[in-house]
């Protein structure tokens, strides 16, 4: 058994990724064996929390995973850790599903973490509400962004008595991680990374929560859960090539490990590092940030002619969101100037100033549903009808927000969405496999 604690708060930008984060890489420097999550889907938190553990990061959403895979990658790192932190998203009880019906569901105890920078008194009844609303497992709350000791001192006077104070952290910009359009500035960007990591661990050590060792925390009894059946090998003795690179960097570390239960082998290239496209069956480009590195991938046009020889010896490629936008003919960055891409997909992908889709999504096809989400500023221009389009999992004021497209050409597979393929290995194989969708 291992210590389990959910980091949340009352709405984001509160710096519960910092608090996480801080708390993981504390116990890793004192040599406790730690486990992180994310909860909802993300790719930019699980690399800052993956630099701070030391171990790969999984999301946990109990639509997209559904229960059981949540419970089983719980249980299976709670089996070899001392701490196990779980990242909440947005508020506590934001989302459906939201952190708190993760914590309810599985017994996780909520660390509350509240920028307190411009309130007092208020705090306590905050905090109140956070835990009381609908009776969440407590571990407490720290406060963030303090202005100093009698500041805190205030604070710690408001909550009643069991709420566990957890201490406070200054507003320190030292310890703050940096953000841009869609999350995170990415952990592999930054050369001070870790040392910001360090920062924020020193930080959070002065404090009571930093007191506390691993085996001070209350141990966590994870759920009985039957192990999952291992897929068909439907993928045996295929060559999966993964671009993976600043411009491709969202991928999770799951779905590169149901393509291995599939019986494919991976290997990676780096567009932005001149790579050639490998020897392989099919293709993956993953999302990220192509609109950063736009000029760059513009220039590598001898990779654009071979992923067209590629596609047209009827070899799959999968393209997801940043992977789209790569494949268009061109690119409108952020400052309005026009990249001549890859063009193997004919129209025009543009950067928004803000978001144009965000939520969790099914794609049905084959006879079962492919869940995931979609998350993107940009907007793909384009005569292409769509082969298909996936179905949002709830309605957003009232609506149903329409679908993400998925275009075929030939071998190509296209779309903003975001697939989890441990959802259903058999449809993620027909992404990289010969063959229509339909």
């Amino acid at each position: 058994m291992a210590a389990v604690v959910l980091v949340a708060a009352p709405a984001s930008g509160q710096g519960k990724t910092t608090v996480a984060c801080a708390l993981a890489r504390l116990h890793a420097r004192r040599g406790a064996c730690v486990r992180a999550f994310k909860c909802g889907p993300d790719f930019l938190d699980p690399q800052w929390l993956a630099l701070a553990s030391g171990h790969p990061v999984d999301p946990l959403d109990l639509w997209i995973n559904g229960p059981a895979d949540c419970a089983a990658r719980l249980a299976r790192a709670a089996a070899g850790a001392d701490l196990v932190v779980v990242e909440g998203v947005m508020g506590l009880y934001d989302g459906e599903p939201s952190a708190a019906d993760l914590a309810l569901r599985f017994g996780l105890p909520v660390l509350a973490v509240v920028d307190a920078s411009k309130m007092a008194g208020t705090f306590g009844a905050l905090v109140h509400g956070l835990r009381r609303w609908r009776d969440v497992p407590w571990a407490g709350v720290l406060a963030n962004r303090v202005g100093g000791e009698r500041h805190a001192a205030m604070l710690r006077e408001s909550l009643a008595p069991d709420e566990g104070w957890a201490g406070a952290l200054p507003a320190d910009a030292g310890i703050t991680l940096p953000e841009r359009h869609l999350g995170l500035t990415a952990a592999g960007e930054l050369p001070d990374a870790l040392a910001r990591l360090d920062a924020a661990a020193d930080a959070l050590a002065t404090t009571p929560l930093g007191a506390r060792t691993a085996a001070d925390w209350p141990q966590w009894v994870p759920p009985v859960v039957a192990a999952p059946g291992a897929p068909r090998r439907l993928l045996q003795g295929r060559r999966i090539a993964v671009a993976r690179d600043a411009a491709f960097a969202f991928i999770y570390p799951a779905n590169l490990q149901t393509l291995h239960a599939l019986g494919a082998e991976t290997v990676f290239f780096s567009p932005l590092a001149g790579d050639a496209l490998p020897a392989c069956d099919a293709v993956w480009l993953p999302g990220g940030y192509p609109e950063l590195h736009a000029q760059a991938l513009a220039a590598r046009t001898d990779l654009a002619a071979q992923l067209a020889a590629h596609v047209a010896a009827d070899r799959p490629v999968w393209a997801e969101c940043g992977g789209l936008m790569a494949l268009a003919e061109t690119l409108v960055d952020g400052q309005g100037r026009v990249h001549r891409l890859w063009g193997l997909l004919p129209g025009s992908a543009v950067l928004g100033r803000r978001v144009a889709a965000l939520g969790p999504h099914r794609l049905v096809f084959g006879g079962g549903e492919l869940r995931g989400h979609s998350f993107h500023w940009s907007r793909f221009e384009t005569g292409l009808v769509p082969t298909l389009h996936t179905e949002p999992a709830r309605t957003a004021g009232g609506r149903l927000p329409p679908g993400e497209a998925v275009y075929e050409r030939g071998a190509l597979k296209a779309s903003w969405f975001h697939p989890w393929f441990a959802s259903s290995p058999e449809l993620a194989a027909r992404l990289f496999s010969p063959g229509g969708l339909v």
